[in-house]
This record gives structure tokens, sequence and C-alpha cells, in this order.
């Protein structure tokens, strides 16, 4: 019945050609919208990410923060994205490691994910999975964060019938929000369930007015989003980026900077000496579904 009423609300909105192909989408009646689409869009391959020179970053020092062996993981993990982006695009590959040991369940970084990206009701990038083991009275709580994967051989990719999503030259699966039209193809092909779809909510839409923060643009893939008048990314697939908008800025995502276990370990793959590459080193290191092939680029220590 809720599925109904969303599907509804979303007809009942004034909308544009774009509106409508994104709508067929979300109510399961894009398979022409969809035939169509790839007639048109398939002549059109993904735009190509700028490689080479152009793409170094040169990011300030710290000038009144000493960084050492003693020095937060932060402050470390910082000084190594600064180095990685003094490097072309196409030199950095990044990666996540997530030390299930340290995390505590505090779901902070789900919140400040959702902070950072203005993400509405139903979409969100870094759920933390609770699983409950043992026999009562002796039973105990872990926790798996999930962000995306950014795999290596991406499922998602493929299965897009328009084109609208890619894997950047560093590592990070990217959507255009512009070009998605919402069929949701690669929310069913994602074995993590990692993609969600925006259908256009408001966490305030039932009270006496929406408030002013759900209405902030979000920085995602290097554009300004703004959702007023039923824009994009309403009725996109949505996922995690790594929060991209912040490395470019030499910033860690901000489910790592938040972690107030420093569960989460952040940075280039291609550089051995980095704290990233020592954590994916270490034995007690798995990777979720590996037999599905898409190798994974975030890593669990267990």
């Amino acid at each position: 019945m809720a599925e109904e009423k969303k599907q509804e609300g979303l007809l009942n909105k004034e909308i544009s050609r774009k509106d409508f192909l994104r709508t067929a989408g979300v109510v399961g009646g894009g398979v022409a919208v969809s035939v169509a689409a790839v007639t048109v869009s398939r002549l059109s391959p993904p735009p190509e990410v700028p490689t080479g020179k152009e793409t170094i970053r040169d990011i300030p020092d710290f000038k009144t923060v000493e960084i050492n062996e003693k020095s937060d993981v932060l402050l470390r993990m910082q000084a190594e994205l600064k180095k990685a982006l003094a490097k072309p695009v196409e030199e950095r590959r990044w990666m996540m490691v997530i030390d299930t040991r340290k995390c505590v369940g505090c779901h902070a970084c789900t919140v400040a994910c959702i902070a950072e990206n203005k993400l509405p009701p139903g979409v969100v990038y870094r759920p933390v999975v609770q699983e409950e083991f043992g026999e009562y009275p002796n039973t105990q709580l872990r926790f798996f964060p999930r962000p995306c994967m950014q795999c290596e051989e991406p499922s998602c990719v493929a299965v897009c019938p328009v084109n609208a999503t890619w894997k950047r030259p560093d590592g990070i699966t990217q959507i255009d929000y512009d070009k998605c039209i919402g069929c949701r193809y690669c929310i069913s092909a994602c074995p993590y369930g990692a993609r969600t779809s925006d259908f256009g909510e408001y966490y305030t839409e039932d009270t006496p007015e929406l408030q002013p923060y759900e209405l902030l643009s979000s920085n995602e893939y290097g554009k300004s989003w703004n959702r007023e008048g039923h824009n994009s990314p309403m009725g996109n697939a949505r996922k995690c980026h790594f929060c991209l908008h912040r490395l470019n800025e030499g910033e860690l995502p901000m489910c790592v900077s938040t972690c107030i276990g420093r569960a989460n370990y952040f940075g280039d793959a291609n550089d051995p000496d980095s704290l990233v590459s020592e954590k994916a080193r270490q034995p007690n290191q798995v990777k979720l579904l590996e037999e599905k092939g898409t190798k994974p680029s975030v890593i669990y220590l267990v």
C-alpha cells in the first residue's frame, strides 16, 4: 500500500519529459522508455573523465599540526590523501578498510553521511548492519558498515541501458543523474544492495512546512544538485561515492572523519606505504561476496 501511494504521488506531480522518463522507471512501466532510451543513449558512451596533469591537485600542508607516529590516524590519512592527489587521477586507486572489531555501532558515520550528502528518506549510502550472535544470555552484537564497494568489476555498470554509470580511473563508480532514467536495473544488479532509489520524499513533508535544510543542494560528482522542482537526483539511483567532492578538496570521506572508534581507513591503494595499504595486507582481512567476481575495493578486518 505504501509503495502504491508513493508511485501515485510521483505521477501527480507536474512533470516534464525528463521527469516522465524518471517516473516511468519508478512505477515499473519503464520498459518501453528504456528501449527508446537505449536506442538514443547507446550512441553516446559515458563521458571521458579528465586524466593527466590537469587532474593533479595541490593541497596546502598543515602548518600548525605536527604529524608523527603518535598522531591521530586521521592526520596521517589526511597527509597521505594530499600525497595521492599530487598524482594524476589515473595513478590513484581509492580503497577503504573497515575494522569491524573497532566499530561500536554508534551510526555516527550513517548520520554524518546523510547530513553531508543531503540524503532524503529511503536513501542511505552508509548503513550499519547489526548482527546478534551467541545463545541467550551469552549473546553479543557485531556491526558491519556497508558503503558502496566501488568494485573493480561493478555489475551495476554493465546493466545500465543508458550509460549513466561508469568506472572512473581512480576506482570510484560514478552516476550521471542527468542521464539516469530511474529504471533501477543497477539496483537489482548490485549484490551488496548498495544502491537505492530517490523517491523524492522529505522527512518533514507531512509537517506544516518543509524545513529549509531539506531543500539545500547536494554537491555530488562535482555539481550542485537542487531538488526544488522535482529535479535530479529525484527519481535516480543513488549510492556512496567515497565523498568524491571532499576528496577533490583534500578531505577524507565524512564517514571516515566522524568515526569515533577510528574503525575506518581510507587512502590510495597504489601507495604501498599508505596506512590503508598496510591494513589491507593484514591476514584477517576479508571481502564480501568474493564469489561474485566483482572485486570490491572495501575490505573488512574481522
